[in-house]
């Protein structure tokens, strides 16, 4: 397992996907519980409803990444889980899709549904999950790619809080 930090305005004793899109009303990065690796981060994220009064960071527990259970953007899709998904689907995946983790998760919510809303990344964050692929990962800083990662977490029931803090929106918007 690995620590990782989560912003929220909510305070909450556990993980829930029925609650995704009550965040910032997007899944720019896919569908699952978004994570980073910076506290500064999560902060920002707890802070972006501006109506809000009250602001949490959580220090979690998420599965660590091996070969083969996470996808990523801007990389190749790992070929075993390319195989799973190919044998759980009937199809072979075609090459294009496999060069970046975005675009096979994309292809994927278009197959499963026949499109890449909100429905077509809860279904393949859905699938993903099913053929042991726990998240999607990202740059915490894309001009810095060694600087951290952000996360999607497909399952909720994989993260554990580990702490809350409330925190004081001024304090780190000086």
């Amino acid at each position: 397992m690995e620590v990782f930090y989560h912003g929220s305005n909510t305070l909450f004793e556990h993980f829930d996907l029925a609650n995704a899109l009550k965040g910032n009303g997007k899944i720019k990065f896919g569908y699952g519980i978004y994570v980073t690796s910076h506290y500064s981060s999560a902060e920002k994220y707890a802070s972006r409803n501006k109506e809000a009064t009250d602001f949490y960071v959580y220090t979690v527990e998420v599965p660590e990444l091996k070969e083969g259970n996470y996808i990523a953007f801007k990389q190749c899709v790992h070929p075993e889980i390319i195989r799973h998904a190919e044998e759980k689907l009937g199809f072979k995946i075609p090459e294009k899709e496999q060069q970046d983790g975005k675009f096979f998760r994309k292809f994927l919510a278009k197959r499963l549904t026949g499109k890449t809303d909100f429905l077509g990344e809860k279904a393949a964050a859905e699938f993903l999950d099913s053929i042991g692929v726990v998240c999607i990962v990202w740059p915490y800083n894309w001009n810095k790619t060694e600087a951290g990662t952000n996360r999607a977490i497909f399952d909720e029931s994989k993260i554990q809080i580990l702490k809350v803090e409330q925190i004081n929106k001024d304090q780190f918007q000086k």
